[in-house]
């Protein structure tokens, strides 16, 4: 089965030809791919957001937030959800 239109890595690239556009992705990709991670860990172990909400002691509506990027969550708060992901959280500076 094919699929129409073109895929997201292809709409990146050509944004990403944009200086613009380039400066401020870079900025946001951390964020972005702490999400990713996330929500990969969240849907491999077949978890709803209100199931992660619970094991974390938050509300849904707080997960749901998060992995939209529309909540700038503290340092604390990413421990709790990766340690209810079972996993840990570990922050690098480069």
């Amino acid at each position: 089965m094919t699929k129409a239109g073109i895929s997201f890595e292809e709409v990146k690239a050509d944004m990403l030809k944009d200086e613009e556009f380039k400066i401020e992705y870079e900025k946001l990709k951390p964020r972005y791919e702490a999400i990713a991670q996330i929500i990969r860990a969240r849907k491999e172990q077949n978890m709803t957001q209100a199931e992660l909400a619970k094991r974390v002691g938050t509300q849904k509506s707080n997960i749901s937030r998060l992995e939209s990027g529309n909540y700038n969550p503290s340092l604390d708060f990413l421990v709790k959800v990766a340690e209810s992901l079972g996993k840990t959280l570990s922050v690098q500076l480069n």
